[in-house]
């Protein structure tokens, strides 16, 4: 590797965990405006190293201006070419933010900007695996990855009343704008982030305890099940195993069918759904019974279910479903 690449792509490993780390305190309140910096600087020199590995050293410096290298945003229109690719307009939105706040920012843009803020940690070590081979959550734990996130909400008249109006109406459009790019982008753009509680009789189950007064005049109803199965069961069967091949892949786990080297696919995906009757249960499977044909969707735990059960035994598993299905049916 090339000196220049490597140190390239440590100080872009530290960038990184440095946004992280920033973000991540709760006594700061310069969380959106650091965190901004250093992802932004993260990404550059992490870009910087892939268009050395793959065009040459002379490829960050501008052709007119040799002893300048180029900016992150000439770095991103050269590698992600596509300028309606959902990574890169992520990135581009989070630019626009950096530039922002060295003059200007409130701490309403924490509670507009955190979706994008997720996706774009998650992207950044998706894309330095792929670029690099390095995988970032040796150094940084992947529970650290997920942001903290403000339990402040965004309010019109409140907004109206702290600030100027020319800032409060900005700040409304941004968030208006966003909330629709989010609702209709993908993860690679957005990653909504939300609270949701539910009621265990199981104190190891709970991350937070609470007590019940009946003397209380404050009166709460409890709602047993609300969901949204766009959000909780949101994986196709070929998300599914794409996002199944993505994990395996990630730690160099090889499937193995009669002794080949195979790709997870739908086939396999179906003798797992089959073997623990995924279909069968809410937990994993929604089924859209509106058309004659009934179609399903899947949750993150199909696929944390079948990627836990195929690291225990990933030279034999499909044959082992197979064998046990067959003695099922005779």
């Amino acid at each position: 590797m090339n000196s220049i690449e490597s140190k390239l792509i440590e100080k872009s490993k530290e960038a990184f965990m440095l946004a992280i780390e920033l973000y991540n305190k709760p006594t700061l309140r310069y969380r959106v405006e650091g965190f901004s910096l250093f992802i932004c600087n993260a990404w550059e020199l992490m870009l910087k190293a892939y268009m050395i590995k793959t065009f040459g050293e002379s490829s960050i410096y501008y052709k007119d201006h040799p002893e300048r290298t180029l900016s992150l945003e000439n770095c991103i229109q050269k590698v992600f070419t596509n300028e309606k690719a959902p990574l890169r307009l992520n990135l581009e939105r989070i630019i626009d933010l950096r530039n922002t706040s060295t003059h200007f920012i409130t701490e309403e843009y924490e509670i507009i900007y955190i979706p994008l803020f997720q996706a774009c940690v998650f992207n950044y070590v998706r894309k330095m695996m792929e670029f690099h081979g390095e995988d970032v959550t040796k150094d940084i734990s992947q529970s650290f990855l997920t942001l903290s996130v403000s339990t402040s909400s965004f309010n019109n008249e409140e907004l109206r009343a702290r600030y100027p109006k020319e800032i409060a109406n900005k700040l409304i459009a941004l968030n208006e704008e966003l909330s629709s790019d989010i609702e209709t982008g993908n993860a690679d753009f957005a990653i909504r982030v939300d609270h949701r509680y539910y009621l265990t009789k199981n104190k190891n189950e709970a991350s937070a305890t609470v007590a019940i007064d009946s003397q209380s005049e404050g009166k709460v109803k409890i709602v047993r099940d609300v969901r949204n199965p766009n959000e909780t069961h949101k994986y196709t069967c070929k998300k599914c195993c794409s996002e199944i091949n993505r994990r395996l892949a990630k730690d160099g786990v090889t499937l193995m069918f009669k002794g080949e080297p195979k790709k997870f696919n739908d086939y396999h995906f179906r003798l797992f759904c089959d073997y623990y009757n995924l279909k069968t249960d809410e937990k994993y499977c929604f089924i859209n019974r509106i058309y004659a044909n009934p179609t399903y969707s899947y949750s993150i735990h199909v696929i944390d279910l079948i990627y836990e059960e195929i690291l225990k035994n990933p030279n034999h598993i499909i044959e082992v479903l197979r064998e046990n299905l067959s003695k099922e049916k005779s």
